[in-house]
């Protein structure tokens, strides 16, 4: 098997098993939905990636109540935000990335959830805007390493009145 076959096969288990079996027919990451591996969340990811919303969408819910799982409430606010495989929902968008910001994780996603938070409070989308809150968490965000949360900041403060 080429290199990229093979690592084509270990990220996307489930296109390799559809390949296999030619009666599937499609690249369903369905077998993962109610998988107890936490593994499964980032097959959310590839899933969404590979057009099979739906499964995405259901691995992404069981793996947040499950395991709190913030990379997934990140993907799925993402989902909810652009209208991908769900009723686009800028509401639903923002309260997952407030409960990720909310959340420590030991991948260091819940930063990222605390940025893409920040600036939902500056936006005002999916929220009431609010200018104070929103430096709070992108200040949190800049000082954990996030260096757009530093840069969204600055914006905001040149901006300021």
């Amino acid at each position: 098997m080429p290199t990229y076959a093979l690592l084509f096969a270990l990220l996307f288990p489930a296109s390799v098993h559809a390949q296999e079996n030619q009666d599937e027919g499609d690249l369903s990451y369905k077998a993962y939905v109610h998988s107890d591996k936490r593994i499964k969340c980032l097959y959310g990811y590839a899933a969404d990636k590979t057009g099979d919303h739906a499964a995405a969408v259901a691995i992404f819910e069981d793996c947040i109540r499950r395991w709190n799982d913030v990379y997934s409430m990140i993907w799925l606010a993402q989902l909810y935000e652009t209208g991908v495989g769900v009723p686009k929902d800028l509401a639903q968008a923002t309260a997952l990335m407030r409960r990720g910001a909310h959340t420590n994780d030991d991948a260091a996603y819940a930063r990222l959830a605390r940025y893409h938070y920040g600036v939902a409070l500056a936006e005002g989308r999916g929220t009431p805007q609010d200018i104070a809150q929103a430096k709070t968490w992108l200040r949190q965000a800049a000082q954990e390493g996030m260096r757009e949360a530093g840069d969204y900041l600055d914006h905001l403060e040149r901006a300021a009145p």
